[in-house]
């Protein structure tokens, strides 16, 4: 997946990247000032789409109040207080405060209950940008799904595995992470009953 730069001309804030957002059909972020648009890779949008329907299934069947999208802008901020709009790649949101304004953009302020990033070659940003404002924010839940073992061996051993990792907010507010291969399955917080392993996510 490449990020391209749109609007380098201003620092924008946040509500003036959602009101100035593209006409062109695609996913964008706020990054740095920047209106960055995202253009993953057809294996990514499976791999997303995939997730996206797995948790909508648990939603269905449980009647889990959760709206899932991955068209969902949510406003972070770094660590000197910058403001960025993040757009994960599947997010899970209470659906009361989806449903609280039904007129407004598909971006928002308040947190996530959770995120998943799928890892492309920009591999920095989800492991250690994303994951420090989605920490910052308060987002419950965060999934690293790095298939294509890109990310550094600190983080997926020697040799490198494709690994799901799953953050999950302490009561500190700090994020607790385990990894998960092969037939592993993926305990989710927010989808306790999701049977699914690491390796059907990572084999796709």
């Amino acid at each position: 997946m490449t990020a391209t730069p749109i609007q380098p001309k201003q620092m924008l804030s946040f509500e003036q990247f959602v009101k100035q957002l593209p006409d062109e059909e695609g996913r964008y972020e706020l990054v740095n000032g920047e209106i960055v648009r995202i253009l993953p890779i057809r294996l990514h949008e499976t791999l997303a789409e995939f997730l996206s329907d797995a948790f909508k299934d648990e939603v269905k069947r449980l009647k889990l109040n959760y709206w899932v999208s991955g068209r969902i802008v949510v406003r972070t901020l770094t660590p000197n207080g910058k403001e960025q709009g993040r757009n994960p790649d599947v997010s899970v949101v209470d659906k009361t405060v989806w449903d609280s304004a039904p007129f407004a953009y598909s971006a928002l302020i308040e947190p996530l209950q959770l995120a998943v990033e799928i890892v492309s070659t920009n591999w920095e940003d989800d492991y250690i940008d994303k994951l420090d404002e989605y920490q910052r924010l308060g987002i419950s839940e965060y999934w690293i799904v790095d298939y294509l073992a890109l990310g550094s061996r600190n983080y997926l051993g020697n040799p490198k595995e494709p690994t799901v990792f799953v953050y999950l907010l302490d009561e500190n507010g700090v994020y607790q992470m385990t990894a998960y291969r092969g037939t592993e399955r993926i305990i989710s917080r927010t989808f306790p009953e999701l049977a699914l392993t690491a390796e059907q996510v990572l084999d796709l």
